[in-house]
């Protein structure tokens, strides 16, 4: 009976974290905002996104008030060589147990639009869609200072703390 209230409290503390899904254990750590100057029109979010269920789930949409739209975005690069970015309309697989990275140079969520400029210090709300674990809002601060990790693409054009202009952008 002990271990039944153990688990109970757990899940319970579990599901008050903010970017937690209790049911199907998705967890959202280390997020940020970027854009590129204070008047751009689009901005990006990065973030880690660890499925602590048991069975793998999908991100498959993401929003927020703070823009337009936002799209689940990669970087793929071109036969000549041009880095250029798509919208991934099947979305990101995170399997069981798994993380994935949004970060800047690959996957990431796109903010299309921006209604107001991205300030340092302030925060986003961007709600994640995923296939089984349903929505998660996840408070994003805007870092405008922070630097790529190691490992992540910024040395084609700069990644998503310079120009979007030097660019593609593509929609499939």
């Amino acid at each position: 009976m002990f271990l039944k209230s153990l688990a109970l409290a757990a899940s319970v503390s579990l599901a008050a974290l903010p970017g937690l899904a209790a049911d199907q254990m998705i967890m959202v750590d280390d997020a940020y905002a970027r854009a590129s100057t204070p008047s751009a029109k689009s901005g990006a979010a990065f973030m880690q996104i660890m499925n602590m269920g048991e069975t793998e789930d999908r991100l498959i949409a993401a929003s927020t008030d703070a823009a337009i739209r936002a799209e689940l975005h990669t970087h793929q690069e071109a036969s000549n060589g041009v880095m250029r970015m798509i919208h991934v309309e099947e979305g990101f697989v995170i399997p069981a147990g798994e993380s994935l990275s949004l970060q800047r140079g690959g996957n990431h969520v796109m903010l299309i639009g921006l209604s107001d400029p991205l300030e340092q210090g302030e925060t986003v709300n961007i709600t994640l869609t995923f296939e089984n674990a349903g929505d998660v809002m996840v408070e994003v601060p805007v870092d405008l200072e922070r630097k790529p990790q190691a490992g992540a693409h910024g040395g084609h054009g700069g990644g998503h703390g310079a120009d979007h202009g030097t660019m593609e952008h593509k929609t499939n």
